[in-house]
């Protein structure tokens, strides 16, 4: 199992021991006030993730050959779906990051209760995470 399924795993097993959606929610809210600070020098229009209903930044950098991801969102649930991506994706390899497109997000039942404009949002983060890991897989050893 590579890192970025472990890390799947353990997304899952967390949200599993919810019951209800109010739970999930509540630990979404939670995990987005435990995020690293987001870098203010990175609050630039270019690490915006389009397509979003709130303000979420997506700054990515590449170290020894796996993507680093930073993030934030000035909404707290939005926030707290980015940390679920950056917990799972961060710190993995592009070709990690391209085989796993995010179903796992269904699996733990944060997806059924969002809107759809929220729903939108959650696939633009995935699809801006896949263009950052296609981009540098791209580039190799170049960066």
């Amino acid at each position: 199992m590579s890192g970025i399924q472990e890390r799947i795993a353990q997304v899952k097993a967390r949200f599993k021991a919810f019951e209800d959606w109010e739970d999930r929610y509540k630990e979404l809210i939670q995990l987005g006030k435990e995020m690293s600070i987001y870098p203010e020098s990175e609050r630039q229009e270019k690490y915006k993730v389009k397509g979003c209903q709130s303000q979420v930044w997506l700054y990515p950098q590449f170290v020894e050959g796996r993507v680093r991801f930073h993030a934030d969102s000035d909404a707290l649930l939005v926030k707290g779906i980015v940390a679920v991506l950056v917990s799972v994706y961060d710190n993995s390899t592009p070709d990690e990051i391209l085989g796993e497109r995010g179903d796992f997000l269904k699996e733990i039942g944060i997806t059924e209760h969002l809107s759809m404009n929220r729903t939108n949002g959650l696939a633009s983060m995935v699809k801006q995470i896949s263009m950052y890991a296609a981009v540098y897989k791209s580039l190799g050893s170049r960066v």
